[in-house]
């Protein structure tokens, strides 16, 4: 992974806000252990596994001949365990909140289901996939398609189940005047998300539904809003670690959809657009 991929990779500005986030490494009193290790080489490692889909065991070398950190899999783990994905998704969030870029009139709601290679916790039979092995994607957005809650699931979990902890995982983001807000305006969902209890747990929470009603309303109305976060999710398998899923463990593929929803945010923000 030469010099130039690794930049583009992580860049200077994106290493300022996920290096503070990193916990902090303490050695053992009675030492042995693992040494500390080169932390950016290995944020750059796993990242170049989420956007290019590469088994950890070939990823090409970091600098020049030099090989590739054979720690990346194992921090992936620590790191997840830390809770840094979520954490950086916020501040990813916060920077975007502070100069006004993160739409709370509305949020969107989706979900998306890739196959499981090879099973493992947070999977299930895919009902579309003639019964296979897959994970479903759920995905919160905000008005424009940029994430501000992700969860993995059992491909064969109806849609409808992710909307009340999608909603509660909604962090508090940054505004341009300062304090911190939680909670959209309105929720924008197809039919699948329509229920008697939903429609009275997002009423008290002040929460405007917008979902088209079975047999009653077109979903028509909801495709002006809706393709925003179609494209959100195509935001998301751009990254290739996340159009097929390989990891057994459950907390490995999330901390993939989580790093995903940070680096989508971070491209949005305005001192990358000028």
């Amino acid at each position: 992974m030469g010099a130039d991929l690794s930049k583009r990779l992580v860049p200077d500005e994106l290493w300022e806000l996920a290096a503070p986030l990193l916990p902090s490494f303490a050695a053992r009193p009675q030492g042995g252990g693992t040494a500390p290790c080169d932390e950016r080489a290995d944020f750059t490692a796993v990242l170049y596994a989420l956007t290019s889909g590469c088994a950890w065991r070939h990823l090409p070398p970091t600098s020049g001949t030099s090989p590739p950190p054979p720690t990346a899999h194992r921090r992936l783990t620590v790191w997840t365990e830390a809770g840094l994905w979520r954490r950086l998704h916020r501040a990813v969030l916060d920077e975007l909140g502070a100069p006004g870029e993160v739409d709370r009139t509305s949020a969107i709601v989706d979900a998306a289901s890739v196959r499981a290679k090879k099973g493992g916790s947070l999977t299930g039979p895919n009902p579309v996939d003639r019964g296979k092995k897959g994970s479903k994607l759920h995905v919160l957005s905000d008005a424009q398609g940029i994430p501000l809650a992700v969860a993995v699931s059992g491909a064969n979990m109806h849609d409808s189940l992710a909307l009340k902890p999608l909603i509660r995982g909604i962090p508090a983001v940054r505004s341009r005047r300062g304090p911190h807000w939680r909670r959209p305006v309105k929720l924008r969902a197809d039919k699948a998300y329509f229920s008697a209890e939903h429609l009275a747990w997002l009423r008290e929470r002040g929460l405007v539904a917008r979902t088209a009603r079975p047999g009653i309303e077109s979903g028509e109305r909801l495709g002006r809003h809706h393709w925003k976060t179609e494209r959100s999710i195509a935001w998301l398998f751009g990254y290739r670690r996340l159009t097929v899923r390989y990891e057994r463990k459950g907390s490995h593929f999330l901390a993939f959809l989580g790093l995903a929803a940070a680096l989508t945010g971070y491209k949005k923000l305005p001192k990358l657009a000028t």
